[in-house]
């Protein structure tokens, strides 16, 4: 059961639902009395899978979905910005309900009994066997996160080298200072850069949750730059999110609370870049229910640690926080949300013929998380 708090309440969500209703939920005027926002969502989004939305709506969307490049213009300043509006929150957040691993992306669960900390390592092997890591390999990660795949990826590659970077202070500042960082010696750097000015080559190039926050009118210029960066004989595999429809727009809540020119890709419009780059996609792969699985345990422990979050902020930021992962997790259940995992070369005959590849390198690599990496 759901109620406002008023009766302008109720105007303003029938005005602009995708804007309002977090904003309502925020302010405590849209209050959920019975269940969680969680359930609500899921209703809501179960029931309109075959409905057509009203004229209005779909008028407001149109003019969403044309006007979408103004906001999704990411110069490296603007990025920058974006970065820090939701990377640089206190870290201590992060750790309420992330995996000790901090990692901050969809999960691989290769089985339903799977831990969040279980499926985060399988992940980090899946995308260590598309790589096709070798133990000298040169390593680059954009958008490196706190550095869990970039210590992995180090591990794989015992006389390699691995450059993770990032626009997060915070995030740098956590990734520099791990215990696995100090172990690897000069193996494993770590830079606040903007991939667009960064010079070399690198023989694999890894993507993990990144590419939402490049922009559409950027696609071009992104996979431009990772060719060049790209050794002839390399390996390249971007993860992101992506949408299994017709291109749209961002949800202008989310644009403005959580993710600030962001944009979910649909394949038709990352796939052409790719081509125009000189390069081509050597395997896809969709992940479709993994990332509502992961999801599902970050809300689930944050619920659990909503007083240390509130501590840390407020209660408003807090039902922020609940509605973001709520919304998320049901539009990967009910709506056209997915995972894309693009492995990309310059080269057709750097990748086996057959991915059996990809299941022998996860069996014969640990199952355990490395203390090294903590």
């Amino acid at each position: 059961m759901v109620r406002f708090a008023d009766r302008s309440a109720q105007l303003l969500f029938l005005m602009d639902a995708d804007m309002q209703l977090g904003e309502l939920f925020m302010d405590e005027r849209f209050i959920v009395e019975q269940g969680t926002i969680y359930d609500f969502l899921c209703l809501v989004l179960r029931e309109a899978q075959n409905e057509t939305h009203p004229l209005p709506a779909r008028l407001i969307d149109s003019l969403r979905a044309r006007f979408r490049g103004f906001r999704q213009r990411n110069l490296p300043a603007r990025s920058k910005r974006n970065v820090a509006h939701h990377y640089d929150l206190d870290g201590r957040l992060y750790g309420l309900f992330l995996d000790a691993d901090r990692q901050y992306s969809c999960a691989y669960f290769e089985h339903p009994e799977q831990s969040l900390e279980e499926a985060q390592l399988a992940k980090k092997r899946h995308l260590a066997a598309k790589l096709l890591v070798q133990p000298d390999s040169r390593v680059l990660d954009i958008g490196c996160g706190w550095g869990g795949l970039a210590l992995h990826l180090a591990d794989e590659t015992p006389s390699g080298e691995v450059l993770g970077v990032t626009l997060s202070e915070e995030q740098l500042e956590f990734a520099r200072n791990r215990p696995g960082t100090k172990s690897h010696s000069n193996r494993v750097n770590f830079a606040l850069q903007d991939y667009r000015s960064l010079n070399g080559t690198f023989d694999r190039i890894v993507s993990v949750g990144m590419f939402e926050h490049v922009g559409a009118a950027s696609y071009g210029q992104f996979f431009r730059k990772c060719a060049e960066l790209l050794d002839e004989d390399g390996v390249m595999v971007l993860h992101t999110i992506g949408c299994s429809a017709v291109p749209g727009f961002t949800t202008p809540w989310l644009d403005k609370y959580i993710f600030p020119g962001g944009y979910i890709p649909s394949m038709s419009e990352i796939i052409p870049e790719i081509e125009k780059a000189g390069l081509m996609v050597t395997d896809v792969e969709i992940l479709r229910l993994h990332y509502a699985s992961t999801l599902s345990a970050w809300r689930e422990r944050f619920m659990a640690r909503w007083q240390d979050a509130a501590a840390l902020y407020d209660e408003r930021f807090c039902r922020m926080w609940e509605f973001y992962l709520a919304a998320a997790e049901s539009a990967f259940r009910y709506e056209d949300l997915v995972v894309f995992q693009f492995q990309i070369a310059k080269r057709n005959n750097v990748i086996p013929l057959t991915r059996t590849y990809i299941g022998e390198h996860e069996q014969n690599r640990p199952k355990v998380l490395q203390a090294a990496n903590a």
